[in-house]
C-alpha cells in the first residue's frame, strides 16, 4: 500500500459526470476510448494491443510532482498510445523524491538564505541580531519569510529546507505487483459503506468513462477503507480480443488513460481524490531513490535510514516531514491495527467455534465408542447361539476337548487356596471403585 494521497489539482473541465450517488451517466464521444491518431505501421490486435510501431513516450513518473508525500502516483512507467505520446521523455523523480531544479539561481538561494539567518542588514542596527534570530526560527519549524535586504526579496522558508526540524525518516512497503496485472487504485472521499453499496453503479461509471466499450470489463479487486472517511478501491480492466483471448490492460496504460485531463475531471466528479498505478519498482528506479536523498533531508540522517531498513527488500525510506505527515501516517497506523484486531477477532470467535465442535465431536465418539461396546456383545451373543445352534448334536471335537481342558486349568487356579478366588478378586475391584 502506498502512502501518498495527496491528489494532484484536476486540470481544464470536461463532459460532466453524475453525482457519486447514482453515478449518474457520462457523455462521452462514441467509439473507442484510447482511439488517438495512430502513426503507420500499428497492426493493432485489440483496443490495448500491442503496436508494431514503438511510437510512444515512456514517462517513469513516480507520483505527481508536487508535496506529495508517499510512493507518488503510479509508480511504474506510463505508456501513451499510437500517436498520442510520441515525444521521448526523460526518466523523471516526482511526489516524494522530487530534487529540486538544479537552475543557475540556485546559489544565489543560498546565499539568500545564509545571508537570512545569519547576517541579515535590513535595518542596520543591532535589530537585524534579532530578525536573524526570528529568521532563524522560521527555518526551524519550515513556514515565513526572511527579510535580510531592502532590495531583495525575502527568502520562502518551507519544510522543505534543511533547516527544518520537524522531520523523520520512515518506511512504507514497495508494491510488488507486475505492470502485467493491470492494477490501478483509485482513492474516493467516501466511506466504505457507500462504496460497497453502489458499487456495480461505480462499475458501470467507470465503463462510461473508458468508452463504454463492449470489449472492456471493469473489474474491482478489492475495497479498503482509509483514514478520513476515504476507500481505496484497486480496479482492472481486461480486454477481449475478437478471437476469443482476453487479457488484463497493463497497469501503466490504464493509469496514463486516467490522468488525461477530461478522463481526471469525470473521475473527481465520482468523488476520485487520487489514481496510481500499482506496479512494482524496477531495480534501476531503486537504486536511483536510494542515491538522491530527498529535499531537505540530510545525506547523513538519509544513509542512516538506509542502514537501519529492518527489510530493504520490501520497505524502502520515506521522510516524514511536518506534523501533518505524521499524523496522517498515524491514522494510517491506526486504521491498520484497527483492520489487523478486526481480524484476530474474526480468528478468535473461529477458534472459539473449532473448540466448540471439538467438545461435541469428542462426546460423540465417546457415546459412539459405548455403542460400538454395546453392538460387539450383542454379536458375539448371536455368534454364541449360532454356533451352538450349528454344533448342535454333533460331538466334541479335539480342538473343542483342549479348550476345554485349558478353561478347567485357568478354573482350578482361580480356585486354589494360595490364589485369590474369583468372589475376592471381585469385591476387590468393587472396594477400588469406590475409593
Amino acid at each position: 500500500m502506498a502512502f501518498n494521497f495527496g491528489a494532484a489539482a484536476g486540470a481544464a473541465a470536461a463532459n460532466p459526470t453524475g453525482a457519486f450517488g447514482g453515478f449518474g451517466t457520462t457523455t462521452t464521444a462514441p467509439g473507442s476510448v484510447f482511439s488517438f491518431s495512430a502513426p503507420t505501421n500499428t497492426g493493432t490486435t485489440g483496443l490495448f494491443g500491442a503496436t508494431q510501431n514503438k511510437g510512444f513516450g515512456f514517462g517513469t513518473g513516480f507520483g505527481a510532482a508536487g508535496t506529495g508525500t508517499g510512493l507518488g502516483t503510479g509508480l511504474g512507467t506510463g505508456l501513451g498510445f499510437g500517436g498520442f505520446s510520441t515525444q521521448q521523455q526523460q526518466p523523471t523523480l516526482g511526489g516524494l523524491f522530487s530534487q529540486p531544479t538544479q537552475a543557475p539561481s540556485q546559489s544565489n538561494q543560498l546565499i539568500n538564505t545564509a545571508s537570512a539567518l545569519s547576517a541579515p542588514t535590513l535595518l542596520g542596527d543591532e535589530r537585524d541580531a534579532i530578525l536573524a534570530k526570528w529568521n532563524q526560527l522560521q527555518a526551524f519549524w519550515g513556514a515565513g519569510k526572511g527579510y535580510f535586504n531592502s532590495n531583495i526579496a525575502p527568502v520562502e522558508f518551507t519544510q522543505e529546507n534543511p533547516f527544518c526540524r520537524f522531520k523523520a525518516v520512515g518506511f512504507s512497503c514497495m508494491p510488488n505487483n507486475k505492470d502485467e496485472d493491470g492494477l490501478v487504485v483509485l482513492v474516493f472521499n467516501r466511506k466504505e459503506v457507500d462504496i460497497r453499496n453502489q458499487q456495480q453503479q461505480l462499475v458501470e461509471s467507470l465503463h462510461k468513462i473508458l468508452g463504454g466499450n463492449q470489449t472492456l470489463t471493469v473489474n474491482v479487486e478489492g475495497v479498503k477503507t482509509l483514514p478520513d472517511d476515504q476507500t481505496e478501491v484497486v480496479i482492472y480492466v481486461v480486454e477481449r480480443s475478437p478471437n476469443g483471448t482476453s487479457r488484463r490492460v497493463p497497469a501503466t496504460s490504464l493509469y496514463a488513460h486516467f490522468e488525461q485531463v477530461n478522463i481526471k475531471t469525470s473521475l473527481q466528479q465520482l468523488g476520485v481524490t487520487l489514481s496510481m498505478a500499482r506496479t512494482e519498482l524496477s531495480p534501476a528506479q531503486i537504486k536511483q531513490l536510494l542515491q538522491n536523498p530527498p529535499a531537505g533531508v540530510d545525506p547523513i540522517i538519509w544513509e542512516q535510514a538506509k542502514v537501519d531498513n529492518p527489510d530493504p527488500e520490501k520497505l524502502i525510506p520515506v521522510p516524514m516531514v511536518g506534523f501533518k505527515e505524521l499524523l496522517r501516517r498515524l491514522k494510517v497506523q491506526d486504521q491498520m491495527t484497527k483492520q489487523h484486531q478486526t481480524r484476530l477477532d474474526i480468528i478468535s470467535e473461529d477458534i472459539s467455534e473449532l473448540q466448540k465442535n471439538q467438545t461435541t465431536t469428542m462426546a460423540k465418539i465417546a457415546q459412539y465408542k459405548r455403542k460400538l461396546m454395546d453392538l460387539s456383545h450383542r454379536t458375539l451373543q448371536v455368534l454364541i447361539k449360532q454356533e451352538i445352534q450349528r454344533k448342535s448334536g454333533y460331538a466334541i471335537q479335539a480342538d473343542e476337548e483342549q479348550l476345554r481342558v485349558q478353561l478347567d486349568t485357568i478354573q482350578c487356579e482361580l480356585n486354589a487356596p494360595t490364589q485369590f478366588k474369583v468372589s475376592e478378586l471381585w469385591a476387590l475391584d468393587v472396594l477400588t471403585i469406590e475409593l
